[in-house]
């Protein structure tokens, strides 16, 4: 009789165990979970460029323009905030360079005021604070904050800083893909060539400043040592408002481990970014090496030079600017034509993008981690290629096992807290 019991009792457990065991969520069961998660919390993307052509009585956001962001696309994609940037090229160190700079920096500024003030008003408002993105995305609007992304606009009068606070500007980068006045460049790197190996007494003063005024230090483009010595100076969290993990993609604009530490420890917060070449390097160069051809082909339509991207990066001021505008067309119009190239050399894309969110929330906690694009500055990946299909961030995380409270935090309320911790290093200083 024992080994009927035996065998019964095994039946009868295994029966109970399935019976405890939740049955597995459904394809549409999951997408329904992630579209409330999504229309529940506050989505951040920190970094989107812009051109000041689109900012005219003409042509501007409030149509479906084909730039990765705009009004119709951040609806659709249910994308509550965009960062809009103050990009500047870097170009000479000299007065005429600061002088044209900061005319750059100021027909941005002037575009984007346009856009909430008189374009867009009953559709977008500018937030100074993350009290008034909250605000703002109550009343049913989108939100624009603006990022400085370069501080070679300053140039050598550190009251620009306050000036560009007042107009609106609640990051900034001291350099991009060039050495600054202010610091040295991540592309350093390349030619082992540095200016200050790190800030410049100019540098220095600068977080001093943008820890007094209330502006977050973005170390997304500087060098590393430039990055350690701002940590180090700064009273205030800082961001990587656009960076991903070195360790998984070995480029010079990615985070290496020792930097993701200090971030950490600094209380600041890194917002993975959706660039292909900054997410799977291996992907992304057996893709271009099969598209250069393609390539070449679509710039001698558009009757434009063809430049890879490396060599644009390499351009400095006005000429960079212009060669990211038609770098961008070439792969705009290349698109559609390479879809036997993609099904052969596979695209970068979203689950590679949460691959570094995730790796990044392993080695900082989930307190540290927010979201980026780039887009229209180089930005977007195969299922994030604009403002559009945001959605399929959130509903990679939730495929990842993210919870609501963590999905939130990515996608904005780390920002917002640093935000807040600088705003209140700002108010004591002052």
């Amino acid at each position: 009789m024992k080994p009927h019991y035996y065998t019964f009792l095994l039946i009868f457990l295994s029966f109970s165990l399935l019976a405890q065991s939740p049955p597995p969520e459904s394809e549409y069961s999951l997408n329904q979970r992630a579209k409330k998660i999504h229309e529940s919390v506050i989505t951040i993307d920190t970094h989107n460029d812009i051109n000041v052509k689109n900012f005219t009585d003409e042509v501007n956001y409030t149509q479906n323009l084909d730039t990765q962001v705009n009004l119709p696309k951040m609806e659709e994609g249910g994308l509550d905030v965009s960062w809009l940037i103050v990009y500047t090229g870097q170009g000479e160190l000299t007065k005429d360079g600061y002088k044209k700079a900061y005319k750059n920096a100021m027909d941005k500024f002037d575009a984007i005021d346009r856009l909430v003030t008189k374009y867009a008003p009953d559709q977008i408002e500018l937030a100074l604070s993350s009290a008034e993105v909250k605000r703002i995305i109550a009343s049913g609007k989108k939100v624009a904050m603006i990022g400085v992304e370069n501080a070679y606009p300053v140039g050598t009068d550190l009251k620009n800083i306050e000036k560009f606070y007042k107009r609106g500007a609640r990051y900034m980068s001291l350099a991009h893909n060039g050495h600054s006045q202010f610091c040295d460049s991540n592309t350093g790197e390349e030619d082992d060539v540095w200016l200050y190996n790190g800030l410049s007494e100019l540098g220095k003063k600068a977080i001093e400043e943008m820890n007094r005024v209330g502006i977050m230090i973005d170390i997304s483009h500087p060098s590393k040592e430039a990055n350690i010595q701002m940590i180090k100076l700064s009273k205030a969290p800082v961001i990587a408002s656009h960076s991903s993990a070195r360790a998984l993609c070995d480029v010079s604009r990615n985070l290496d481990d020792e930097m993701l530490a200090m971030i950490r420890t600094n209380g600041g917060v890194v917002q993975t970014v959706a660039l292909d070449s900054y997410l799977n390097l291996e992907k992304y160069d057996a893709n271009m090496a099969a598209s250069k051809d393609l390539y070449k082909e679509v710039a001698k339509e558009l009757d434009i030079e063809y430049l890879e991207w490396n060599d644009v990066k390499n351009l400095s001021g006005d000429a960079q600017e212009a060669a990211y505008t038609n770098y961008e067309k070439i792969l705009a119009q290349a698109s559609p034509r390479k879809k036997d190239i993609n099904a052969k050399y596979p695209l970068v894309n979203v689950k590679d993008f949460v691959n570094h969110i995730d790796y990044l929330v392993e080695k900082m906690g989930i307190n540290h981690v927010g979201i980026s694009s780039d887009f229209d500055g180089g930005g977007g990946i195969e299922g994030w290629d604009d403002a559009s299909e945001t959605f399929n961030v959130t509903l990679e995380l939730v495929k990842r096992g993210y919870s609501e409270d963590e999905i939130a935090k990515l996608w904005g309320l780390n920002l917002l807290r640093v935000l807040d911790e600088v705003e209140a290093v700002a108010k004591n200083m002052q």
